[in-house]
C-alpha cells in the first residue's frame, strides 16, 4: 500500500512538473489568444503607450486600429466572426519592429495561423553631423531596398538607390557633405512594407 501511494505522488509530481512546463514553452510567445465560439480574446504582453494594433485584411486594407494607452499587459475581445472569409492579420507595430499574427476566418470559424507568426525589424535611421546612418536586423536575410531622393517645393528627384541582400545585420552609411541644400528623403522597403524618414 506504501509503495501504491509512493508510486501515486510521484506520478501526480510528474504530471505537474510536465503541465509546468508545457506552460513555460507557450510562454515564449509575445501573445496569447483565447477563442471561444463568438469571441476573440487577444492578450498582448510587454506593450508601451504608443504601440499601434491593427487588424488588416490579405489587401493591406486596415479595417481596425487601436493606439495602446498603457504600458504592460493589453486584453481586448473581438468577434472575429462577423469578418468576411479569408485571411487576416493582427499586427502590433512597436518602437523597432512590427509583429504580426496571421488568422483565416471561414465560415464564421476563426483559426490563428502559428507558424505563419513573424516579426519584421524596421530600419533604424540617425544623422550625426554630415552622415546618414541606416542600420536594420534581417534574420532571415530579407533584402532591404534603400532609395535616397532631394526634394523641393515642385519635385523630388531619385538620387542614389541600392538593394542590400544576403546578410543578417545591414549596417550602411552615407556622407551628405557636398549635396545640394534642400530636403532629402529616405524611403527603405523591405517585407513588403515601407519606411520613410525626411532629413
Amino acid at each position: 500500500m506504501k509503495n501504491l501511494i509512493k508510486h501515486t505522488k510521484k506520478g501526480f509530481l510528474m504530471v505537474t512538473m510536465f503541465a509546468t512546463l508545457l506552460s513555460f514553452a507557450n510562454e515564449n510567445s509575445f501573445f496569447t489568444i483565447k477563442n471561444d465560439a463568438k469571441k476573440t480574446v487577444l492578450i498582448l504582453k510587454n506593450v508601451k503607450e504608443g504601440n499601434l494594433l491593427s487588424i488588416i485584411d490579405n489587401n493591406g486594407i486596415i479595417l481596425y486600429k487601436e493606439l495602446i494607452e498603457q504600458n504592460g499587459v493589453y486584453s481586448k475581445g473581438f468577434d472575429l466572426t462577423s469578418l468576411p472569409d479569408g485571411k487576416y492579420i493582427f499586427e502590433l507595430d512597436k518602437d523597432i519592429q512590427i509583429d504580426t499574427i496571421p488568422f483565416t476566418v471561414t465560415s464564421n470559424n476563426v483559426v490563428f495561423s502559428k507558424a505563419e507568426e513573424k516579426t519584421i525589424f524596421k530600419p533604424y535611421t540617425r544623422v550625426k553631423g554630415n552622415m546618414l546612418y541606416i542600420t536594420k536586423l534581417a534574420l532571415n536575410e530579407e533584402p532591404l531596398k534603400i532609395d535616397i531622393y532631394f526634394s523641393n517645393a515642385i519635385d523630388s528627384k531619385l538620387m542614389y538607390s541600392e538593394k542590400i541582400e544576403g546578410t543578417k545585420n545591414i549596417q550602411k552609411v552615407y556622407r551628405l557633405s557636398g549635396l545640394e541644400q534642400g530636403n532629402y528623403k529616405v524611403v527603405m522597403k523591405t517585407e513588403g512594407k515601407t519606411f520613410t524618414k525626411n532629413i
